[in-house]
């Protein structure tokens, strides 16, 4: 009992350290003075580490017949030159929301190189077979407050995008053709970024 007491204690204040995050974010995406701590970064390794803190939660919530799906290219390493925190909590954002809509099927993520003569890009996307995105939503996704869900403030998308930006990048999300919903980020190579 006194176990159970301590994890919910702590559970709680968990929920109460990132909801005081989300807020100063908001207040310094809003006043334009978020700032990255850039470094060289393999992007392979630390979506291995989310894949794997992906597959404990799915544990830990009794959704373990939700297949975790990986199209990782490990044939060479895959680096960026981006904020190691921030970018981490983009994608492992995106795997909590996959895991909170989805009550069955599949949860994947797949990253894919895409180069072009202006831009040398990876693309990350993480696709679920949950509920997907409510239409009404869906055109203002990615502002403040917009959520269907009761165990989130609305905040979390909207960051995530301010991130993704602010490394250069591009966020969507669209509904799958059937069932679920696909959120996709674009971050240049370290190659086009480093000065």
């Amino acid at each position: 009992m006194l176990r159970d007491s301590l994890d919910i204690l702590i559970r709680n204040a968990i929920r109460l350290q990132h909801l005081t995050e989300d807020i100063l974010d908001v207040q310094k995406i809003e006043s334009h003075t978020l700032q990255l701590k850039k470094v060289r970064i393999d992007l392979n390794a630390l979506i291995s580490d989310l894949v794997a803190d992906c597959r404990k939660q799915l544990l830990n919530e009794n959704k373990e017949s939700i297949g975790l799906l990986t199209e990782l290219n490990f044939s060479k390493p895959i680096i960026l030159y981006a904020d190691k925190d921030r970018l981490t909590r983009v994608i492992d954002n995106l795997l909590n929301n996959s895991v909170k809509f989805t009550k069955e099927g599949t949860i994947a993520i797949a990253v894919k190189e895409r180069e072009d003569q202006q831009r040398h890009e990876v693309i990350i996307s993480v696709k679920d077979t949950g509920s997907g995105i409510d239409l009404d939503i869906l055109p203002k996704l990615f502002s403040k407050f917009v959520t269907k869900s009761y165990h989130g403030t609305g905040l979390g998308l909207y960051i995530c995008k301010a991130i993704v930006e602010a490394h250069g990048g591009k966020i969507w999300a669209e509904n799958n053709v059937g069932k679920g919903a696909t959120f996709s980020l674009s971050l240049p190579i370290a190659e086009n970024t480093m000065q």
